[in-house]
């Protein structure tokens, strides 16, 4: 009986010990999958390129999709961004398998006409049978442009809808300017 229990004496010393002087790797991180889109110009690339820490020189709009892992404490993100143009955008429900959440990119300076197909791109994907589950986060950029909308006006244009869009999906608005790097609303 003695040397069972000598042998489990050892056994929770050796776990002891190493807890205490042989910290392994630290647990990985969880990962999330999420799409981001949004029309051309809009800013995904330039707030993604932000949120990796890469250089903001030389961004061009992305044609087609790009994949980026941004990094943050606790968990990874990893970021399916798909280009906005209108030649592209009707191929964009392809990448959406596997998403756990969504974040469309709204220029919120743009244009009246721009910001009506952003609206009706915006609820097509909140219909898709892929997406109508996962959450979304509504980014409305370059509020530092005087002709930005605010908030409050996207909140109106996009999501108060006959359809009480809010009320049926978990969606946030904010409002950012990559430009001015005020991103502490994905923080």
């Amino acid at each position: 009986m003695s040397a069972c229990f000598g042998k489990a004496e050892r056994s929770l010393k050796d776990q002891c010990f190493r807890a205490l002087c042989c910290k392994g790797p630290p647990p990985p991180r969880p990962e999330y999958d999420l799409v981001c889109i949004g029309l051309t110009g809009s800013g995904k690339t330039s707030l993604l390129s932000q949120l990796c820490s890469e250089s903001a020189e030389n961004i061009v709009s992305t044609t087609g999709f790009s994949i980026k892992a941004v990094p943050f404490q606790n968990a990874i993100l990893n970021v399916k961004e798909l280009g906005g143009a209108d030649n592209i955008r009707k191929y964009w429900s392809r990448y959406y398998q596997g998403s756990q959440g969504v974040i469309f990119v709204l220029d919120s300076a743009s244009s009246e006409d721009d910001l009506e197909t952003a609206r009706n791109e915006l609820h097509s994907a909140l219909q898709h049978p892929q997406l109508c589950t996962l959450p979304f986060l509504i980014l409305a950029n370059h509020q530092d442009k005087p002709a930005a909308r605010s908030v409050q006006e996207a909140q109106v244009l996009y999501l108060n809808t006959p359809n009480n869009i809010s009320d049926d999906h978990h969606c946030q608005l904010f409002d950012i300017s990559v430009e001015e790097k005020i991103l502490t609303c994905l923080q």
